[in-house]
């Protein structure tokens, strides 16, 4: 990997980790305030949530690059290698064609959300909603740097 990509991975790791840290930290006390001292506080269940949200997301690209998402290989594997080959290059670009359009889709709806309030918190409703056009954008990038292997002949060994 370049220095670039095993920055931004590392960057995309972590922010994964930090949000579902952040759920688990919240929720415990939450939920040892409820059981323990009779009291609770209304906006965890709010921000959990969107946490869970930012972390699907934002780990979307790093489990394509890892190979945990879902794969149907029963009609790549019966394809000559050539035809193989162009299957995973249409792959890859329905897949960004996908991503880019659900960025751009991500960012109208933070825009149509920035002036509303949620329920519990009371901040703007396109603060959470960013985790969709971040998501995507960290997605499109852990493509752009995982598509060469992908479609590589060295790839369909770990299919």
């Amino acid at each position: 990997m370049s220095k670039l990509e095993t920055w931004i991975v590392t960057l995309n790791r972590a922010l994964v980790a930090a949000a579902l840290a952040v759920v688990f930290i919240i929720v415990f006390i939450n939920v040892v305030g409820r059981y323990g001292f009779g009291m609770s506080f209304a906006w965890v269940e709010e921000t959990a949530r969107h946490l869970m949200i930012l972390g699907a997301f934002s780990g979307a690209g790093l489990a394509l690059r890892e190979g945990r998402l879902v794969a149907i290989t029963a009609f790549h594997g019966a394809l000559p290698a050539n035809a193989a080959k162009m299957l995973r290059w249409g792959i890859v670009v329905v897949m960004f064609a996908f991503m880019a359009v659900m960025m751009w889709l991500g960012i109208r709806f933070v825009e149509f959300g920035w002036n509303k309030e949620t329920m519990s918190t009371g901040i703007s409703r396109g603060i959470p909603y960013l985790a969709i056009p971040i998501g995507c954008a960290l997605f499109l990038i852990q493509l752009a740097f995982f598509a060469k292997r992908f479609v590589s002949e060295d790839f369909e060994a770990g299919l």
